[in-house]
């Protein structure tokens, strides 16, 4: 074939392996899940959760949650990195090719729904702060520049992390300082009262929800990680170190200012300008990742090499969310994420580690199975827990979701047609072709 009959690669590998050639390092990835997970709405359900309990237990709460969250995201992480698959191709060798299809219409939509809800939040608060009654301007003009960094792919992402991260970190600590000090310092801080209401499992599982679906496609940037643990050392900071900073952020405003919303503390304070820079640095970061997870998760929903086009559809559909009102649906919203998305994951780490012992397996004539039956079937088993979970409040949903998820794959695996011809023919990694000390 001429040069210039060649098919243009899209250097986010939307659907292929990220070769090593491509591998980014580890300050890189760390920039970037760091942006990811410095999230406004993460700081509106930390404040949200936090007039309903002493806050001792809110902190003891929320670092269970981001424990819970970042070990899951840790472990996809690693698989991700040894494969060089994004989650939603993973997701397709575990649960087949109409599984990965459900696996990209279910985390592409709902890295969209959050688009909208991230547009609505800084809408309704930029508007608040400059006395507009009407904001479906903001909307508009805020979702079209926020896609803009995830149209240019993992590099976009990388120059605007590098800039929002060092200053939300700055504002935030600042802001918890000065709220220290009118609340009487930890003392005064620890010993205000809850002044509302909910159980422990409800609250859990909005915690873990907040960035559920964010954290299960963790692959689709740490697969650009050059080592394993890289990825898993990137993933496990961000999550448990990040996350908990925004639930803890989001929980100091609500109680010492009665404001859930950390941007909006800072406007309380007089602080319009520094407010509206981190309100706009924080959701920014987040919601270009959110569009270029919608973006992969579009290219291979429809097989199409490329994902700019699904992250410009995805933008547009996300600010229509916005004007039609999808944020006021937030904790409903989050219950259900932490229901449905985290069995996913459980599945593809129990087919990954338990049921192919770390290798892919190869597919026969060059596809996957339409469905592949264990993985499917263990996806299924642990959304029913989750949700049968959650209607009567026993124990922790998405933890119980996981978990069962991990250990019907490999049960299923065994009892269902089909594992002697996957456990017959495994598949080296991208790593382990390149270089077998990669994989480490």
């Amino acid at each position: 074939m001429a040069q210039g009959s060649q098919p243009v690669v899209d250097p986010d590998y939307p659907l292929a392996p990220v070769p090593m050639s491509a591998r980014r390092s580890l300050g890189s990835l760390l920039l970037m899940l760091v942006s990811f997970t410095f999230f406004a709405p993460t700081m509106l359900a930390g404040g949200q959760i936090a007039g309903a309990f002493p806050f001792a237990e809110f902190l003891v709460l929320s670092l269970t949650a981001s424990v819970l969250l970042g070990c899951y995201v840790a472990v996809i992480g690693v698989i991700s990195a040894r494969t060089g698959l994004s989650t939603v191709l993973l997701a397709r060798r575990a649960l087949g090719l109409a599984g990965g299809k459900w696996a990209s219409v279910l985390l592409g939509g709902t890295q969209i729904g959050w688009f909208g809800v991230t547009v609505a939040l800084l809408a309704d608060l930029a508007g608040r702060a400059l006395g507009w009654e009407s904001t479906w301007a903001i909307m508009v003009v805020a979702g079209l520049l926020m896609g803009t960094t995830a149209y240019f792919g993992y590099r976009g992402l990388e120059i605007l992390s590098a800039i929002a991260v060092p200053l939300m970190f700055v504002l935030a600590f600042w802001v918890v300082a000065r709220a220290l000090g009118d609340a009487g310092g930890w003392h005064g801080l620890l010993s205000i009262e809850p002044t509302a209401e909910l159980g422990v499992a409800t609250a859990l599982t909005i915690m873990v929800g907040t960035f559920v679906s964010g954290g299960t496609q963790v692959g689709n940037w740490t697969r650009f990680a050059r080592r394993p643990r890289h990825a898993f050392a990137a993933a496990l900071v961000a999550f448990l170190v990040a996350q908990t900073l925004m639930l803890f952020f989001g929980a100091v405003g609500a109680v010492v200012y009665g404001e859930p919303d950390f941007a909006a503390v800072l406007i309380q304070l007089d602080l319009l300008v520094l407010g509206l820079l981190l309100l706009v640095a924080n959701l920014w970061t987040t919601n270009d990742n959110a569009a270029y997870a919608f973006g992969v998760a579009g290219a291979e929903l429809f097989g199409v090499n490329d994902k700019r086009p699904f992250v410009i559809g995805g933008v547009l559909l996300g600010i229509l969310l916005a004007v039609t009102g999808v944020y006021e649906a937030l904790e409903t919203f989050l219950v259900v994420l932490g229901i449905v998305i985290p069995p996913l994951g459980g599945a593809v780490i129990g087919q990954y580690f338990l049921a192919w012992r770390g290798r892919l397996p190869a597919a026969v004539g060059g596809r996957e199975p339409v469905v592949r039956w264990s993985g499917l079937g263990a996806y299924l088993a642990g959304t029913l827990v989750a949700a049968v979970s959650n209607v009567y409040e026993l124990g922790v949903p998405p933890l119980q979701g996981i978990l069962v998820a991990v250990v019907a794959a490999p049960l299923l695996h065994r009892v269902l047609p089909g594992h002697r011809r996957d456990a017959a023919s495994p598949m080296p990694t991208p790593a382990e072709r390149a270089t077998p000390a990669s994989t480490s």
